[in-house]
């Protein structure tokens, strides 16, 4: 049973207190977390990828729920558990999604599990926009908001330049070394985060990352799409980047600036599709205008180098969607991941691991269940949908992934025959 009696984070424990939070985006949350640290929050990311935390999640969690809950509550009361942290002096982040997913409840179940494993004291922080925690909650302000959009593009900017170096380069560790460099030189610029400079940024990371030596070979392309934390997080999707490029895949990721744009996007297709509240829509549809320049800034900064394959933007996105899913669809990942999947084929990225948590029904519905239609659309598409669960064994998921690739080669030498 759930004591909602929790402890508060006070102002007081700002001083204090260290907040552990687990990673998702191995680019941009030491970005991110800047943003709340210049606020007087001390944050440390938790980058374990460690089969162990599964167990521990597995003892604290019900193996019915999402997949990610089970590994973000395992990761951080292994934190707790390993004796390197005063767990007084300690309190945790996780986020909220609201809406119908079943991430609005994870932080009720880290709660629950926190006093189970013998750390009742240690609060826990929400991070939402929607009015789910009146106490322990980590507030915004338009200051925090605009660095934080800043940090989220160029977290965008450098997970694109990595992904594609990291497969070609001829140095080992050069690109590495450009995105921790960038990553440090960025924190400092988050102040000064008006669009004229994060554009300037932009194309100064462009222009540096094309230094690098590279040796381009025939690489099959691979997109990565699906369910939030399992796309991005490297625990959740046992390390699927890392093993593509060791088959000798360059990776692409659509990255988290569209689901941004997506979840502004259905605030105002509540107001047409569901009738609620109009003046809400009206707010959300200033800000959606006044996201989509910045929304484009990364397309802006790659021009025409074919390399790359950076996002389109959010009025393109709701094109591709047509004759696929319906805009209405918003639970889960809704219509971004068809939409995602359509603009990695118009670029010509035909082969894509859609990653899905076993059992999440939303992307289920929005993933697995429109690959049908999608390859009436685009016969040449190359998709294979992975389930990540506790129980999915890690040889299974490679070898799906094997037999795709292998689909690849054949379409790949079809092609130069005809």
């Amino acid at each position: 049973m759930i004591d909602y009696k929790f402890p508060i984070f006070t102002k007081k424990m700002k001083k204090t207190h260290t907040i552990l939070a687990p990673d998702m985006l191995p680019v941009h949350f030491g970005l991110i977390l800047k943003v709340f640290e210049d606020d007087s929050y001390k944050f440390e990311l938790l980058r374990g990828t460690e089969p162990s935390l599964i167990e521990k999640g597995l003892k604290y969690v019900h193996n019915d729920i999402c997949y990610p809950c089970l590994l973000t509550t395992g990761q951080l009361i292994d934190a707790l558990a390993s004796g390197k942290y005063d767990v007084d002096k300690i309190a945790l982040a996780m986020s909220q999604t609201g809406g119908g997913c079943r991430a609005s409840n994870y932080i009720h179940l880290l709660r629950s599990g926190l006093i189970e494993a013998g750390f009742p004291q240690v609060p826990v922080l929400s991070i939402n926009f929607s009015g789910l925690e009146k106490q322990n909650i980590i507030k915004f302000n338009l200051k925090k908001l605009k660095k934080a959009r800043a940090a989220v593009i160029y977290g965008d900017m450098l997970m694109l330049m990595k992904n594609h170096y990291l497969s070609y380069e001829k140095n080992k560790g050069d690109t590495d070394k450009k995105v921790s460099f960038w990553e440090e030189k960025l924190k400092h610029e988050l102040d000064n985060s008006n669009y004229k400079r994060t554009k300037e940024n932009l194309k100064q990371i462009k222009d540096d990352f094309d230094t690098i030596e590279c040796e381009y070979t025939d690489k099959i392309k691979v997109g990565v799409v699906g369910e939030i934390y399992v796309k991005f997080a490297p625990l959740g999707n046992n390390n699927l980047e890392e093993f593509l490029r060791s088959e000798g895949c360059e990776v692409i990721v659509p990255g988290l600036m569209g689901f941004i744009m997506y979840c502004i996007a259905n605030n105002v297709f509540d107001s047409k599709f569901y009738g609620r509240g109009r003046l809400t829509a009206w707010i959300f549809n200033k800000v959606l205008n006044s996201m989509k320049k910045w929304d484009l800034l990364i397309k802006d900064a790659v021009g025409d180098d074919k390399r790359f394959v950076p996002s389109t933007g959010i009025e393109h996105l709701w094109k591709l969607t047509e004759g696929v899913v319906d805009l209405g669809v918003k639970m889960g990942e809704g219509w971004l991941l068809p939409a995602e999947m359509m603009e990695l084929i118009e670029h010509g990225v035909n082969n894509i691991v859609c990653a899905q948590p076993f059992g999440c029904l939303p992307n289920h519905i929005v993933g697995k269940s429109v690959i049908k239609r999608i390859k009436e659309l685009a016969p040449l598409s190359n998709i294979t949908p992975i389930d990540y669960d506790a129980s999915a064994t890690r040889v299974n998921q490679e070898n799906r992934i094997k037999l795709m690739l292998s689909i690849a080669k054949e379409n790949i030498k079809k092609e130069k025959n005809e």
